[in-house]
């Protein structure tokens, strides 16, 4: 249970910021200019969070804690769980939301891909450290 513990908080230390800076920062202007008014004001912050949560401790659930330390292969892992994940949200998306883009799909896919992945072999390495 402690490792478990240990990886869902080293895990969460390299998700949380990663995404933030993504979101703020380079996906903020590209998601506007790609989506326009498809996207709300202001994110629903409940609704993220459960996001967030549950992806988290999915990531160590079917990734970090089944890696057994082994950061190279919690990262080629991570990067199927990512490309599965974010895929079939931006796929099904792609193929039932007018407006939503190719382009968007595709720079997010790639993005979940890297994020899942980096969050896994992170968290894996930073367990390491910490247990």
């Amino acid at each position: 249970m402690t490792r478990s513990l240990i990886l869902l908080f080293a895990c969460a230390l390299v998700f949380f910021p990663l995404d933030f800076l993504w979101l703020s920062q380079t996906g903020k202007s590209f998601y506007r200019r790609e989506l326009g008014t498809l996207l709300l004001e202001e994110p629903n912050l409940i609704v993220a969070a459960l996001f967030y949560i549950a992806y988290v401790a999915g990531v160590v659930i079917l990734v970090a804690a089944p890696a057994n330390g082994d950061v190279l292969k919690a990262a080629m892992m991570g990067a199927v769980l990512g490309f599965v994940a974010y895929g079939t949200y931006d796929l099904t998306n792609l193929s039932t939301v007018r407006g939503f883009t190719a382009t968007v799909a595709a720079v997010d896919i790639i993005w979940g891909t890297a994020l899942t992945a980096m969050t896994a072999a992170g968290g894996v390495f930073l367990a390491s450290r910490f247990g």
